[in-house]
């Protein structure tokens, strides 16, 4: 039997208007979560559920257009537009990606609406976003979506840095001006994409790269595991109404593995249920770009050392690896 991992349900309000005992009880239980599973769940959270409802019926509209038509807004891994399903494969850092085993997933993505005045980190990770004609109310939805999240990203870095026992805006202050991946991902159904291969999935075990993730998710057979400390799998809990989050690989880095970038998977679609399609609602909430990143020191870090990166090279070389056909292995 695997261990269940520490995956708690934490209430934002909480962090928002409760007095210093009950943040200090929030932080002490957030740190012991990182430490086993690197997940969480958050409610009181601020992100308005009609509007997630909003967002997956128009993005449904688009994902369901003809190839053709969705071509026009094609766009490689790191991007603004259409990811085309068989356009990217996940995988572990480090770890071959076998072109024959993509993602069975197609995403819409989006980036934060914004510019630092740093001309070459404005053109590669302030992208202009492309909103495809035939939903034009998606921009609206996508544009408030981000928003709210980015608010919410304030409270759980605030939330983070006090669990390491920092000042509560050492990492707010290091992500002011970074930019986020918003993603819309369709996993098509069983009668759509048919049987996958051995080991393929809808998303492959991988880790997330920046500080935290966001995920709006639809529970399903075809849902989210996650990777328990003794390397088995578990099904990730699941809360309606409830934000998913997850720390990611330059957060786990930044504190010298005290905390975990955890591998995770959304399992190929089921034979259960042939017909099951989801969608789930991704922010990817990154430091700044020019930030570099170096392991705290014991005992606020975990004693691992990894030599100084800065965030922007890191991103370079993570989309590199994640794009199918790019040569460079991720």
């Amino acid at each position: 039997m695997s261990a269940t991992p520490d995956i708690p349900l934490i209430d934002v309000a909480v962090w928002r208007t409760g007095d210093a005992s009950r943040r200090a009880a929030l932080a002490m239980r957030l740190d012991q979560a990182m430490q086993d599973s690197g997940f969480f769940m958050v409610t009181g959270h601020g992100i308005d559920p009609e509007l997630s409802a909003r967002v997956r019926a128009t993005a449904k509209e688009f994902f369901h257009l003809p190839d053709e038509i969705k071509e026009q807004y094609r766009t490689p891994v790191g991007g603004r537009g259409w990811i085309r399903k068989g356009d990217e494969a996940n995988a572990y850092y480090g770890e071959e990606i076998d072109p024959e085993k993509a993602d069975l997933k197609e995403t819409l993505t989006f980036g934060r609406d914004f510019r630092t005045g740093d001309a070459e980190i404005d053109a590669e990770y302030f992208k202009d976003n492309v909103y495809p004609a035939e939903v034009p109310e998606l921009r609206e939805l996508v544009l408030t979506w981000i928003d709210q999240a980015r608010a919410l990203y304030v409270d759980l870095l605030e939330m983070l840095a006090t669990a390491l026992g920092l000042d509560e805006q050492y990492f707010v202050e290091r992500a002011s001006k970074s930019p986020n991946t918003f993603n819309i991902n369709r996993y098509p159904a069983l009668s759509v994409v048919g049987q996958a291969r051995q080991g393929q999935y809808r998303i492959a075990p991988h880790t997330d790269w920046g500080l935290v993730t966001i995920l709006d998710r639809q529970p399903g057979y075809g849902g989210l595991e996650v990777q328990t400390l003794d390397g088995e799998w578990a099904t990730a809990p699941f809360v309606e109404g409830a934000m998913t989050i997850n720390i990611a690989d330059l957060l786990a880095r930044w504190t010298g593995d005290r905390w975990r970038s955890t591998k995770h998977r959304v399992l190929a679609p089921p034979q259960e249920a042939p017909s099951e399609e989801l969608y789930s609602i991704i922010c990817f909430c990154e430091p700044d770009m020019d930030q570099i990143v170096e392991p705290f020191a014991p005992p606020v870090g975990g004693g691992v050392h990894y030599e100084p990166v800065r965030a922007a090279d890191y991103f370079t070389e993570r989309n590199d690896a994640a794009t199918v056909g790019a040569d460079v292995a991720g």
